[in-house]
């Protein structure tokens, strides 16, 4: 089973990928390896998860929003890699929890990204991983993972 099959078995589809909201692009390749823009928990419509996690966001919901932003993620790579297909590893997620200041739970949080990717890509989507807190995030969003895949040759 593909990569692709694989997202399709779980209901899942590519979204469009988004227009970075600044000055930069949304990857940079070199070599094999794909330096993706942190996304965020954008829905196909545009409509933007926002809120502070351990106040106005829960973990389980939070966790969801990590999840709809590996799907952003995966729109990035599909359209570098020329399709999920073409993806060999991920290498490195680095999360964002716009948290408040006594939350400590972030891992669970990026949890909802990194579960996606082992769901999909199996075994090559184990990767390095850092999750951090941090006071605020672009447009308020609850979530923000930048990451570093490496496509087939």
């Amino acid at each position: 089973m593909t990569f692709t099959d694989r997202l399709q078995s779980l209901g899942l589809e590519i979204l469009p990928p988004p227009s970075p909201i600044a000055n930069f692009r949304n990857f940079v390749r070199v070599g094999s390896l794909v330096f993706l823009s942190g996304q965020g928990p954008r829905e196909a419509d545009g409509r933007l998860h926002t809120g502070k996690v351990g106040t106005d966001v829960s973990v389980e919901e939070a966790y969801q929003h990590a999840r709809l932003t590996g799907l952003n993620l995966l729109s990035v790579v599909a359209g570098a890699a020329n399709g999920l297909n073409n993806v060999r590893q991920i290498v490195k997620l680095l999360g964002f929890v716009n948290a408040a200041s006594d939350f400590t739970d972030h891992p669970a949080v990026i949890n909802g990204c990194s579960d996606l990717f082992v769901s999909i890509f199996g075994d090559a989507g184990h990767h390095a991983r850092s999750a951090i807190g941090v006071g605020s995030l672009p447009n308020n969003i609850s979530v923000e993972i930048e990451a570093i895949f490496e496509l087939n040759a």
